[in-house]
């Protein structure tokens, strides 16, 4: 079922999930969000991010996305926010394991995707610095402004790469090492949040199709266009458990 869409107004007047998304590109924390709360069945309204709109800032309280809104509890712009909230309001299915050690490590795998100094982070500072440098990655204003935001430093920009390379090897051993167990994915036997994690962000490095994804064409340039390092890491292990994730369990085409 595609994402329903609606005004700021009517959704700060609605009951229930309310949740700013980024509109019109696929952003993996916020894809990886809507993918959440489709496979707890949560209903859910939408409302696409104006980080001009004053309005919408009081209300979520950042001019960020995505941020989660239950009712008047206080909103929840961080991942790990998002994800309990949706275990909680809807158990089945876990993508959480219930009991230590496994639940930490899960959590542990999760924020080495998308957490501060993840993947999606350093992918996305490795983007602002090909941009401000004149290579392929984000348009110089976009490049700006998120280079400002999240904290971006040309004199630690050589680190971006590197890390990036890390972490995608991490992702790539350990998903060679459970195939070896017979499974599809990152942790046990059954889908958990680090496989929703893992095939969202994946946009960072090779966007889905464009009939399937619909996005302009500079931040497609940006998302696949790759230091060469970077290219080398990109095991096709990581891209085929991202379509398998998105066949047997998100939603296309995206709804953006």
């Amino acid at each position: 079922m595609p994402v329903n869409y609606v005004g700021l107004e009517q959704a700060r007047q609605a009951d229930g999930l309310r949740m700013v998304v980024v509109g019109g590109i696929p952003s993996p924390w916020g894809e990886a969000a809507k993918g959440i709360l489709k496979i707890k069945g949560l209903d859910w309204l939408a409302v696409r991010l104006d980080q001009r709109d004053d309005v919408m800032a009081a209300w979520t309280g950042c001019r960020n996305a995505p941020v989660l809104m239950l009712n008047d509890e206080a909103p929840r712009s961080d991942w790990q926010e998002i994800l309990q909230l949706a275990e909680r309001l809807s158990p089945e299915p876990a993508l959480l394991p219930e009991e230590d050690p496994h639940r930490t490590e899960v959590l542990t795998l999760c924020a080495e995707i998308c957490g501060v100094n993840g993947l999606g982070w350093f992918r996305r500072l490795d983007a602002v610095h090909r941009g401000l440098q004149g290579l392929e990655g984000f348009p110089p204003p976009v490049a700006g402004y998120l280079g400002k935001k999240y904290g971006y430093d040309a004199a630690h920009a050589g680190q971006y790469v590197p890390q990036v390379v890390r972490l995608l090897n991490k992702l790539s051993k350990r998903l060679q090492e459970q195939q070896q167990q017979g499974s599809r994915f990152y942790y046990g036997e059954q889908l958990s949040a680090v496989d929703i994690y893992a095939a969202c962000f994946m946009a960072l490095f090779r966007p889905l199709a464009e009939e399937v994804c619909p996005m302009p064409a500079p931040i497609r340039s940006a998302f696949s266009a790759l230091d060469e390092r970077i290219l080398a890491a990109l095991d096709e292990r990581l891209l085929e458990h991202r379509d398998f994730i998105y066949q047997n369990y998100l939603e296309l085409p995206l709804s953006l």
